[in-house]
């Protein structure tokens, strides 16, 4: 037998005891549960589980060892709740729960024949999308500013708002975030949006006549690489890349360039000097469906949701180990900060699955027992490429 052979061997030995004290641990957390369901005690109890990493991580003087334990008993310490919550029932006494609770209670059906609002000019991107996921004839149309848009969803104007918030180049859009967390309104749904920008003047200019480029600050950025071959241009952003289009097609100015969609340039009559100016090729944007009531439509298979943790060590990391313990698919985190609170964060977070789904009910709970502040934002089914 070698020496790996030989420690191998004694790990096993180690594991075997391990696995024992483990099952001995969960019978014994099996009747906690009990307790607490014949007295209607929550299953977190988040001061107790920190006196217990506290007290194993004082067993050893070593820094990089209690970091270890620390993150042994917090797994160990969800299961145990995941196996609590099988027998215990809790109520909506967590207010995120209850403000989830509410929401299933007065969600709607999908509106037929809605009106659609987006940020921008006819013929951008956010236009496409809301063709895409309603159809070409959906009765849509465009609002100067983001928050122009909650507020039509607010005054009741329209019945569902679509919103880029992520671009595969340059990343989320920081400001759509923001809004949804001011704003309680919900995801129903998603969209991807293939970006191929084009540089675009009056019919008849010259790519060496051009002085100036309009343009989103996206579409800027995500052509940097083209503009950065011609220094001499001057970059200005507008509110949206068909606005840039008109913009041009308004003043007639034979010096000024719009970084825009073909869709854009054909509805403003302008002409195509470069295609395909975007840095990357595979440019998409992932657009979301907003309404201001939760609805659950069928084949919905992606959770979003955000939460505030409190300013303590490991916040976080409990949350994150509740999404490994429960086998849950973590597919985006999202942080930004919250506005007055120097250096506080929302974070925003996607996963798989069905709020219907068995188990998830405890999730929720768990979640809102953790965070500061927790919020379901939507159910949806995410786009298949």
């Amino acid at each position: 037998m070698s020496e790996l052979d030989a420690l191998r061997g004694e790990i096993d030995q180690i594991d075997r005891q391990l696995v024992e004290l483990f099952l001995r641990r969960m019978e014994v957390t099996g009747r906690v549960g009990a307790y607490k369901q014949a007295r209607g005690i929550p299953v977190l109890d988040a001061a107790r589980e920190r006196q217990v990493v506290a007290a194993k991580t004082a067993l050893t003087d070593d820094p990089a060892r209690k970091r270890d334990l620390a993150a042994l008993y917090a797994a160990i310490m969800a299961i145990s709740r995941a196996q609590q919550r099988t027998l215990v029932k809790e109520g909506t006494e967590d207010p995120g729960y209850a403000r989830f609770v509410q929401a299933r209670q007065e969600q709607r059906q999908p509106v037929e024949r809605p009106r659609v609002v987006y940020q921008g000019e006819p013929g951008c991107y956010s236009e496409e999308a809301a063709a895409g996921f309603f159809g070409s004839q959906v009765d849509s149309a465009g609002c100067p500013w983001f928050e122009d848009v909650f507020l039509a969803l607010r005054d009741g104007r329209a019945d569902y708002a679509v919103l880029p918030v992520e671009n595969s180049s340059t990343g989320s859009i920081r400001q759509v975030y923001d809004l949804l967390a001011q704003y309680e309104y919900y995801i129903v749904g998603e969209w991807q949006v293939k970006v191929e920008h084009c540089l675009t003047a009056l019919p008849g200019v010259k790519l060496e006549e051009i002085r100036t480029v309009y343009s989103h600050e996206q579409g800027l950025m995500q052509c940097e690489k083209f503009l950065d071959a011609h220094p001499d241009w001057r970059r200005v952003p507008t509110l949206d890349t068909a606005g840039s289009a008109k913009q041009v097609a308004q003043t007639g100015d034979r010096q000024a360039g719009a970084i825009c969609s073909r869709r854009a340039a054909e509805r403003y009559g302008l002409e195509i000097l470069a295609q395909g100016i975007n840095y990357n090729a595979e440019n998409q944007t992932r657009f979301v469906v907003v309404s201001p009531r939760l609805e659950m439509r069928p084949g919905r298979d992606k959770i979003s949701a955000l939460f505030r943790l409190p300013h303590q060590s490991g916040s976080l990391h409990e949350i994150l180990t509740l999404f490994a313990v429960q086998g849950l698919n973590l597919l985006k985190l999202e942080s930004r900060p919250i506005p007055g609170r120097g250096w506080e964060y929302l974070f925003f977070l996607e996963f798989s699955g069905d709020l219907d789904a068995p188990g998830m009910d405890g999730v929720l709970h768990e979640l809102s027992q953790l965070a500061l502040e927790f919020r379901v934002l939507g159910n949806f089914k995410g786009y298949e490429l």
